[in-house]
């Protein structure tokens, strides 16, 4: 019996007409075969490979936010919302994960969220909303750590040069360059074992962070410890709302599909092994540091934690700390970066890239490295010239983290499986849904009055 190479199952291959457990019962027509699929999602990787991969999507230095975020909802909120957070996503990735086994199961292995809203919701969906929706979002968070990335290295420099001259761009044409090269990675299996580092690296900073934060609060200069909240009552509602924001895009990912496609087959149970494995680094992570940070800097916490360790006058923190932070959150940034770039790379080696020729052969290799190359540039000139892209990456937040991460999973499942509408299943999945969209209208009027009041800041190439 011939063998042959099927697009959905990458480079996995199989018996024409053989049944695999997972699905993988149609046969292949070469003539589709997705250059962008076969190469950068190749389905090899294990449950642990694929809880390296969670980790690095979710997992990232903008949990260092999240004592800011608690001072603006207060304790018993702060930690309801952190839990809610962790359960609704965790919930919703399984959603996922279970959709994309029935759907592998009818003999159409799902490998990118824009398919599942192509096959489950129709082809509009994919093609008009869910598709260029996720785009903007990886893209977009490419920017974001490309401009972290700058900023951190800034604050390594200031460190041992407190007047120096160096302006922002700088450091994040620097940040570009290494970007650039893990770039390069060919696929997103290739990822594992920087993907891996990436999840020591988060959970090192997160000891720096508890441990910073433990030693300033019991320290002779601890600040005044209070915990109401401040501002009129308008600022507050809009700062809650901020908050909630703040801590739900803390657990958005937005590539599970994607994650779950680099599973070798039979995929059944090891995505819920992988998010078990993520999971436990998110409790272990956001609730040490929210809490840790918020006990010991109340209402006078910062956007980031590390901006609260460097005090009113001088660092509250020896300098070698200071410094070994923000090099595990610098190098965790870099591998985020390469992880968001998934998805694009995807989209364009599906262009370019020859899927009947070697993925090494040469006319598959030279546009891949332009194009990574051209994609990584792009990204990295739009942070140097927005550096307030964090209030434009909020706004995008809303309308993209949420409706991919809370919404489309619950739709997703109902739609795919048909559960009763009077089970608890459907009415779970609603109720999440009708929230969620009440969070994105009200948070969304909130981040653009966020930007209106920080407008006047607004200035291209700024060195913020």
């Amino acid at each position: 019996m011939g063998t042959a190479v099927v697009p959905s199952s990458m480079e996995v291959s199989i018996p024409l007409g053989d049944q695999k457990d997972d699905g993988f019962a149609d046969r292949p027509n070469l003539k589709d075969l997705d250059a962008g699929a076969l190469f950068v999602l190749k389905s090899r990787g294990s449950r642990w490979h694929c809880g390296y991969h969670l980790t690095t999507s979710i997992v990232a230095p903008v949990l260092l936010s999240l004592s800011f975020a608690m001072s603006l909802l207060g304790w018993v909120i702060g930690v309801m919302c952190l839990t809610l957070g962790a359960v609704v996503t965790f919930y919703s990735y399984n959603l996922i994960s279970l959709v994309l086994e029935q759907q592998a199961h009818l003999g159409q292995r799902q490998l990118r969220f824009r398919d599942m809203a192509h096959d489950i919701l129709g082809p509009a969906w994919g093609k008009y909303f869910v598709g260029p929706l996720q785009f903007v979002i990886c893209y977009g968070a490419v920017v974001a750590c490309s401009l972290l990335g700058g900023q951190s290295l800034k604050f390594i420099y200031l460190l041992y040069k407190p007047d120096g001259k160096m302006q922002l761009y700088q450091f994040i044409t620097m940040f570009g360059g290494l970007t650039r090269l893990l770039a390069q990675v060919p696929s997103f299996h290739s990822l594992r074992h920087i993907n891996l580092a990436s999840l020591v690296l988060c959970l090192a900073y997160n000891v720096c962070a508890l441990g910073g934060s433990i030693h300033i609060g019991n320290s002779a200069n601890a600040p005044p410890k209070d915990y109401s909240m401040v501002g009129s009552q308008v600022d507050r509602i809009f700062g809650a709302f901020n908050g909630i924001s703040i801590i739900a895009t803390t657990y958005a990912s937005g590539i599970i599909p994607e994650i779950q496609a680099t599973l070798a087959p039979p995929v059944k149970g090891k995505m819920f092994k992988g998010l078990c494995v993520c999971y436990s680094v998110i409790v272990t992570t956001y609730f040490s540091v929210g809490i840790s940070g918020y006990w010991a800097f109340g209402n006078q916490s910062k956007g980031t934690i590390l901006t609260n360790f460097m005090g009113e006058i001088k660092p509250l923190l020896p300098t070698w700390f200071l410094l070994m932070t923000n090099i595990f959150c610098l190098l965790q940034l870099s591998a985020v970066a390469v992880v968001y770039l998934q998805p694009t790379n995807k989209v364009f080696e599906k262009k370019l890239a020859d899927p009947k020729m070697d993925q090494f052969s040469t006319c598959n290799v030279v546009p891949r490295l332009i194009a990574r190359s051209l994609l990584v540039v792009v990204a990295t000139t739009v942070a140097m010239m927005l550096p307030f892209f964090g209030d434009i990456m909020a706004l995008l937040g809303m309308f993209g983290c949420i409706p991919l991460d809370f919404i489309l999973p619950m739709v997703f499942y109902n739609v795919a499986f048909e559960p009763s509408k009077r089970s608890f299943m459907f009415r779970a999945n609603t109720t999440i849904v009708v929230v969620s969209l009440v969070l994105v209208g009200i948070s969304a009027v909130a981040s653009v009055r966020q930007m209106a009041l920080d407008a006047k800041t607004y200035r291209l190439f700024a060195n913020m």
